[in-house]
């Protein structure tokens, strides 16, 4: 038997400071005049707390 490999991915906000943070910092990006492409992918990065979980099961 070969074991399975299976990928779970957490997403979830975190505390509220934490993402007024990420929130400001975002605008602000934007504001100067940051490309989008960057400016947001980095704000959600602050924002969200993502998890990314490898589970091995056997058959």
């Amino acid at each position: 038997m070969v074991p399975r490999t299976g990928v779970t991915v957490d997403i979830c906000p975190r505390d509220v400071p934490i993402v007024l943070i990420g929130t400001a910092g975002g605008a602000f990006a934007l504001w100067a005049n940051a490309p989008a492409e960057i400016a947001i992918p980095v704000a959600l990065l602050i924002v969200l707390d993502i998890r990314i979980r490898l589970t091995r099961r056997s058959l």
